[in-house]
C-alpha cells in the first residue's frame, strides 16, 4: 500500500515563506534553487519534509497519485453485487481509502476469496492466486460467455470470466 506524509503536497508559497526566514530577508540563489527542487518533488508526488519537522504526523494511505479522480469515480460506480454464470458472483466494496476496493469473488466453481483492488485508468487492478488482473467495464458480449450475451452493464476479468448487473 502506498503511504505518503500529509506534507507531500506543499504549495510553493509555503515553501518560499519558510525559506525566507522572516520579513525583509531576500532568499539567496541557493535558497531559490532548493525551493524549486522541493516544489518540483512535491508536485511529482514525492514526500517533501517541511523545515524544522513541521507537518510531522501519521501516514495517510492514498491511492496511486497517477490515478485521476474520474477513474476513482468510475470504479466507485461499480460498488455492489455483480452476477456471473453458474453461481459465480462478485461484490465490489469500497476499501480503506479513496481508490481502494475489496473484491469478494466466487470466480470458479471451486475458487473464491476476498482481494484488495486499486483503481487504475483501466479499471480495478487486483491479484489473486491465479495472477494479476484488471476488472474492466464491458458488455455481456465482451465477457465471452454466451449466457451473458446481450447484457449491457458488465465487468470482465478475463476471457470467459465476467459479471453483469442486468
Amino acid at each position: 500500500m502506498t503511504k505518503m506524509k500529509r506534507t507531500a503536497l506543499i504549495p510553493a508559497l509555503a515553501l518560499s515563506l519558510a525559506a525566507c526566514g522572516g520579513a525583509g530577508e531576500a532568499p539567496t540563489a541557493n535558497d531559490s534553487a532548493a525551493l524549486a527542487a522541493e516544489n518540483k518533488a512535491g508536485l511529482a508526488g514525492e514526500v517533501v519534509e517541511l523545515p524544522g519537522g513541521e507537518g510531522d504526523g501519521e501516514d495517510v494511505p492514498l491511492a496511486d497519485d497517477a490515478v485521476s479522480a474520474s477513474a476513482i469515480a468510475r470504479a466507485d460506480g461499480w460498488v455492489g453485487r455483480w452476477r456471473g454464470v453458474e453461481g459465480l458472483n462478485l461484490i465490489v466494496a469500497k476499501g480503506d481509502a479513496p481508490g481502494r476496493y475489496k473484491l469478494d469473488m466466487q470466480y470458479s466453481l471451486d475458487d473464491k476469496g476476498v482481494f484488495d483492488g486499486t483503481a487504475t485508468e483501466e479499471g480495478i487492478a487486483f491479484t489473486r492466486p491465479d495472477g494479476e488482473h484488471v476488472l474492466r467495464a464491458t458488455d455481456g458480449d465482451a465477457t465471452g460467455l454466451k449466457w451473458l450475451a446481450g447484457k449491457k452493464d458488465c465487468l470482465t476479468v478475463k476471457d470467459a470470466e465476467g459479471y453483469c448487473r442486468d
